[in-house]
């Protein structure tokens, strides 16, 4: 299906490219601030990104490494890139008809990935730290969690037209039709501490971390707390104050009652989640929404658990690992080479996302080799957990969510990767219509 999708940088980078600038310029912060400071550079820059924004900065956002430019076979690939596109990626990708969507949190980027004719498309969209990720099908709306102080969310919807402008009249091409852009952002309090969202009965939720708890998300930019586990009960109340348990994900099911939560400890304790010697093999869990009890032990930082066909799922991120829970246990179905984060089914295929360890984070993966770790999205075969094919950014960083919609409804992101039209993208937002 996604057979040994292999991005990568060769060696050799042309002294003059976009590409050439980007790669000498990360292998200079590298040498210069280390991996951590890196990483906080990229935070700086991006954090007041809104759009639309100047072909600069995008370029700066889209370099080689964050994402990479999936050519045709009869073209001639850019010099200095290794790229190997199987023809059984596009046949796949066809064959299924999705628009997949990804999350990538430290590089403050959402990447579309889909095929349209036999053709690869990647498009992507800067956000500030874009966490959670679900999209509402029946609406043909996402919604994705920006995990910034103060937190946001934002509502994407396809566009269907362009307002009756002269100056945009006989200059689009149908290329913008269903692509998604931003038409509404709610703040939240930063405490929140937004990480996964989910539609339970149709309604937006999230997961505060910082409070323990399950909110809903109000379209007007309210919200409530609506659902939190037995443990953190006191005498005084549920202690919302502070992180306990790192509670992270949402396994949506009918109603709050039949849905299934994500933590890395039911313990309150002095040493919290972000504490060097927080204790994390295997002490993480899942919580029962029917009532607020452990349901799953044996877990190490989990993430992403999901329900496929009634059958819970979860995301082992310490070990890499994915699977079900059968009777209360864990089973691995398949081990991966970094940090799992990120879960969504189609098709009897199950997408799993998996990143590169940060380097302070080490602590939290007991079961990887950090070292090794990638940032990458794998099709596992649900049936046998054989992986079928992966498609891996090699100096990709942290991949938080992934979802996907039809073709049919929405047609990828605004901006497209690889030969970019800037005046295309000026006449999309300055006129269209959703």
């Amino acid at each position: 299906f996604l057979e040994n999708i292999q991005v990568g940088v060769a060696d050799h980078v042309p002294e003059h490219s976009v590409h050439g600038a980007i790669v000498r310029r990360r292998q200079v912060l590298d040498e210069i601030l280390g991996a951590e400071q890196h990483i906080a550079v990229w935070r700086v820059e991006a954090l007041a990104v809104v759009l639309p924004i100047d072909e600069q900065e995008i370029d700066a956002h889209r370099g080689g490494d964050l994402f990479q430019r999936i050519t045709e076979r009869d073209e001639q690939p850019h010099a200095g890139r290794a790229i190997i596109c199987a023809e059984d990626w596009r046949a796949a990708i066809a064959e299924h008809r999705v628009t997949l969507l990804v999350t990538r949190e430290y590089e403050h980027l959402v990447l579309a990935l889909r095929c349209e004719n036999g053709r690869p498309q990647v498009s992507f969209l800067p956000l500030p730290h874009p966490s959670g990720l679900v999209v509402d099908r029946d609406r043909g709306l996402v919604h994705i969690a920006s995990t910034r102080n103060p937190n946001q969310v934002f509502d994407l919807s396809p566009v269907v037209g362009f307002l009756d402008r002269a100056e945009v009249i006989g200059q689009t091409d149908g290329s913008a039709a269903g692509r998604l852009v931003p038409i509404r952002s709610r703040f939240y309090p930063g405490a929140l501490y937004l990480h996964d969202l989910a539609l339970v009965a149709g309604r937006l939720h999230g997961n505060a971390v910082g409070q323990n708890a399950v909110v809903e998300l109000e379209p007007d930019g309210r919200y409530r707390t609506v659902w939190w586990p037995h443990c953190i009960e006191t005498d005084t109340g549920p202690a919302f104050s502070r992180n306990y348990l790192q509670m992270n994900s949402i396994a949506a099911g009918p109603d709050l009652r039949r849905s299934f939560f994500s933590a890395s400890t039911d313990r309150i304790s002095s040493r919290r989640p972000n504490h060097k010697n927080f204790p994390v093999d295997r002490r993480g869990v899942i919580f029962s929404g029917q009532n607020g009890e452990v349901v799953a032990r044996g877990l190490t930082r989990p993430h992403s658990a999901r329900l496929h066909r009634g059958q819970l799922w979860v995301d082992n991120s310490g070990y890499g690992e994915v699977g079900p829970i059968v009777d209360g246990r864990f089973l691995a179905v398949t081990r991966l080479p970094g940090w799992t984060r990120g879960l969504s089914f189609h098709d009897g295929v199950a997408f799993v996302g998996s990143s590169r360890v940060i380097p302070r984070f080490r602590q939290y993966a007991p079961g990887l080799d950090v070292d090794r770790s990638v940032c990458a999205i794998h099709a596992v075969e649900i049936a046998s957990g054989k992986v079928l094919g992966s498609l891996t950014w090699p100096w990709g960083n942290q991949l938080f969510a992934i979802d996907w919609l039809p073709n049919t409804t929405g047609a990828g992101l605004p901006y497209s990767a690889g030969r970019r039209n800037p005046e295309r993208e000026r006449r999309l937002f300055y006129a269209f219509r959703t």
